[in-house]
């Protein structure tokens, strides 16, 4: 049974650090004080998607600006990979961007993961640059109403 949770409940926050710490600390190398920074606060919410009681993917919600959503730190659990969470929190995290008045989502996407991003109807708006040690891009896609 796989069941998504949005908000910013501890239990959701705890779920989505879990997850980091297996995908982008353990698994990238990445340094826990650059993973869990200053947008991780008590009202920032997250998406969380369960199978029963594991957490196995997840994603932050984040807006630049009124117009504009940011899904961010978005990972699967390693064994839950290509079934299609990733793009579920893509798609879910546009939802509600878009019901919260959005009408562009922009992603600070590492490299590697350009042609998935591109598959959820993504392009690639800038030059590489690092950011926590990862090359990355930023990609846009246009919501619609």
């Amino acid at each position: 049974m796989i069941r998504c949770f949005f908000g910013n409940e501890k239990w959701l926050q705890a779920a989505s650090y879990y997850l980091r710490m297996l995908v982008f600390v353990q698994e990238q190398h990445i340094s826990p004080k650059a993973e869990f920074d200053r947008l991780d606060t008590d009202q920032t919410n997250y998406i969380v998607i369960y199978h029963r009681q594991e957490p196995v993917a997840t994603g932050r919600y984040q807006q630049d600006d009124p117009l504009t959503v940011r899904p961010d730190r978005l990972c699967v659990k390693k064994n839950w990979r290509n079934r299609g969470l990733g793009r579920r929190i893509v798609t879910e995290l546009e939802r509600i961007g878009r019901r919260n008045g959005c009408r562009v989502s922009r992603i600070h996407g590492e490299k590697t993961a350009v042609a998935f991003y591109e598959k959820c109807g993504y392009q690639v708006v800038s030059d590489d640059f690092i950011e926590d040690g990862i090359i990355c891009v930023k990609l846009e896609k246009q919501l619609s109403a």
